[in-house]
């Protein structure tokens, strides 16, 4: 019976040395997947859908008196809805009328080329102009994304069309106000499309020029061009933030298009750029240190403002 019961002074002396042990590889193991667990969970459930509204003032020189304070709300890479809910969309939009913007700036990448595909997007991407429609500021504009092209701008645009939110696809437009004009310009994706500058921005622009891109390198193409001087400011998106980013290591993957020009706002050349994290993910459902973002800029005329680069 001895080998039976157990004695309890034994067990405690056992329990105590147990407490007392070195961690072992599997408890280790153990303790290391239940963290991964957490993280995945947190990464997955919270970090993913708590949304940032970043703000920054931006400071042109040749800013028009009419367009002093002029808002514009950029928003990219919704990605609807392998991993971004409809619901999540809604939550955004709902903010952005919040925040009651003169302009909306939409960078691309409305649904997702994979894991799913084509015949999942072309049904995606319905749902997602059906809550973008709900978006109050009468100035909506977009550009496609790389994986916008799974379906094409032929479709795209017409699904658009459907909420009255011109694609511009190398194309420009005035934004008048008061009798005064700044012009928005859009290009193709750089990613995997070909962006033409040419057909892109206006020819005599008598205002600032704002330029809508989805892949941030472009800038450099930009600058490089004859007539890049012309654009004062470049809104882009694709990378991100890199979606997953950890302490000291920082972002884990950079896309080809965002290598350089990461997140944030940078100046290149005379032309500032400011980069979007996005609201959605692709290829995992995970965000960490990295949150969706609704960015809202403040245009203001050169008068002293040092505005901040990455």
């Amino acid at each position: 019976m001895s080998g039976i019961i157990a004695n309890p002074q034994q067990v405690e002396q056992w329990a105590e040395a147990e407490r007392r042990k070195p961690l072992t590889r599997r408890r280790f193991l153990c303790g290391t997947g239940a963290a991964v667990a957490g993280l995945a969970l947190y990464s997955g459930e919270i970090a993913r859908h708590e949304i940032s509204i970043v703000t920054h003032e931006i400071v042109i020189a040749n800013l028009p008196a009419a367009f002093h304070g002029f808002r514009i709300v950029q928003i990219s890479d919704i990605h609807l809805d392998e991993y971004t809910e409809p619901w999540f969309l809604r939550r955004v939009v709902g903010q952005i009328n919040r925040l009651a913007p003169d302009l909306v700036a939409l960078t691309g990448d409305y649904i997702s080329a994979g894991p799913l595909g084509e015949r999942f997007a072309a049904r995606a991407m319905p749902r997602c102009v059906e809550i973008l429609r709900e978006i109050v500021c009468p100035l909506r504009y977009a550009v496609m994304g790389n994986h916008d092209y799974v379906l094409g701008p032929v479709q795209i645009r017409a699904e658009l069309a459907k909420a009255s939110i011109p694609l511009l696809l190398n194309q420009h437009i005035a934004i008048e106000r008061a009798g005064q004009q700044m012009w928005l310009a859009g290009v193709a994706d750089p990613v995997i499309s070909q962006p033409d500058l040419r057909l892109a921005l206006p020819e005599q622009p008598d205002g600032p020029v704002i330029l809508l891109a989805h892949g941030p390198d472009f800038a450099d193409t930009v600058v490089a061009d004859p007539r890049g001087a012309l654009v004062d400011l470049m809104l882009a998106g694709h990378s991100h933030g890199g979606q997953i980013c950890l302490p000291i290591v920082g972002a884990l993957t950079r896309p080809a298009g965002a290598k350089k020009y990461f997140e944030g706002l940078y100046r290149v050349g005379a032309m500032q750029v400011y980069v979007n994290r996005g609201i959605g993910t692709v290829g995992l459902p995970f965000r960490l240190n990295c949150p969706p973002e609704i960015s809202l800029f403040t245009l203001r005329p050169a008068d002293g403002l040092n505005p901040v680069f990455y």
